[in-house]
C-alpha cells in the first residue's frame, strides 16, 4: 500500500466534490462564498475526510463514493472551526494553512458568517447520505450535530479559553482535547464507518480507537508549537505559550510529552485488534500521525 498516493487520491475526491457541492465564487453574494472557498480550499491536510474514508473501507464498503458526503460534511466543520478559533476574540491569529487567515482577508464579521455557513452547508451535504440497513439520515445527522455541538467541539474550545493563564492538570487537559479535537476525529470515523453499514461492535471499536488517536494527534500538534517553525506549521508558532494556553508540554514537560504521545498511538493501534484483517489504512495513518513534523 502506497499510503501518500491512497492520501493524494482521497484529497482530490474530496476536493471535487466540496467544489461541486459548495456555492461557486459567483454566487450572490459573492463575498460569503469567496471567503468560504477562501479557507475550504487553502490547502488543508484533509486528515478527517481521510480518516472517514479509511474507515468506510475497513468496514467494507462497496462504493466509496457512499462516504463522500460524511467526508466533506467533516471538513466543512472542522474548516469552521478554525475560522472561529483564530479570530481575534479566540486565539486572535493572523496565519493558517500558510495563507493569512479569514478575518485578516475578509474582515471579522464576514470570517464569523463565513464560518457559520460552512457549519450550515456541512448539514446539507450531509443530507446527501444515502441509508443503510442499520443507520438512516437522522443517524448521521444526529452524530456530527452531537460532535460539533457544546458538548464537544464547541464545548472543549470553551473550556480552553477558560483555561488560559490557569494551572492546569493532565485530567482537565484531555477533557479540552477530547472535546476540541478527539470528538470529531471520531465522528469522521463513526461517520465513514456508519455508510459502510458497520455493526455497533465495529463502531464501538473506531470510537475507542479514535479517541486515543485524538489526544494523540493534539500532543503531537502541541509538540510542534514548540519545536517547529510558522513556515513548517503554516500557521503561527509559539503562540499556545505566548497565550498561556493549557498544552501537553506545559503540563507534562515536551520529552514526556513526546513519550505521551507515542503511548497513545499504540494504545490506538491495539484498538483494531479485534478488525485486525481490514485495518492496515487506518493503522499506517495512525502511524503517519505520530510521525509528521507540520
Amino acid at each position: 500500500m502506497n499510503l501518500d498516493a491512497l492520501l493524494a487520491d482521497y484529497t482530490r475526491t474530496v476536493d471535487r466534490m466540496l467544489n461541486q457541492w459548495l456555492p461557486k465564487e459567483s454566487a450572490k453574494p459573492a463575498t460569503i462564498h469567496r471567503a468560504m472557498r477562501y479557507s475550504l480550499f487553502a490547502g488543508g491536510k484533509r486528515m478527517r475526510p481521510a480518516l472517514c474514508l479509511a474507515a468506510a473501507q475497513a468496514c467494507g464498503i462497496r462504493r466509496l463514493a457512499d462516504a463522500l458526503p460524511a467526508a466533506c460534511a467533516v471538513e466543512c466543520v472542522h474548516t469552521y472551526s478554525l475560522i472561529h478559533d483564530d479570530l481575534p476574540c479566540m486565539d486572535n491569529d493572523d496565519l493558517r494553512r500558510g495563507r493569512p487567515t479569514s478575518h485578516k482577508v475578509f474582515g471579522d464579521g464576514v470570517a464569523v458568517l463565513a464560518g457559520d455557513a460552512l457549519l450550515t452547508v456541512a448539514f446539507e451535504i450531509l443530507a446527501k447520505t444515502k441509508p443503510t440497513e442499520r443507520y438512516d439520515l437522522a443517524d448521521s445527522i444526529s452524530e456530527l450535530a452531537r460532535a460539533a455541538g457544546s458538548r464537544f467541539l464547541i464545548g472543549g474550545q470553551v473550556a480552553d479559553l477558560e483555561a488560559e493563564g490557569k494551572k492546569s492538570d493532565a485530567a482537565g487537559l484531555r477533557f479540552i482535547h477530547r472535546g476540541k479535537t478527539a470528538a470529531m476525529i471520531i465522528c469522521s470515523l463513526k461517520l465513514g464507518a456508519m455508510s459502510a453499514n458497520a455493526t455497533p461492535r465495529t463502531l464501538r471499536i473506531l470510537e475507542e480507537f479514535g479517541d486515543h488517536l485524538g489526544l494523540a494527534f493534539q500532543v503531537i500538534d502541541d509538540i510542534l508549537d514548540v519545536t517547529q517553525s510558522s513556515e513548517k506549521l503554516g500557521k503561527s508558532a509559539g503562540k499556545d505559550a505566548a497565550a498561556g494556553k493549557t498544552t501537553y508540554p506545559a503540563v507534562l514537560g515536551l520529552e514526556a510529552s513526546k513519550k505521551e504521545a507515542a503511548r497513545l498511538t499504540e494504545k490506538a493501534l491495539a484498538c483494531l485488534s479485534p478488525i485486525s484483517e481490514r485495518s492496515a489504512i487506518l493503522r499506517a495513518l495512525a502511524q503517519k500521525l505520530l510521525a509528521r513534523q507540520s
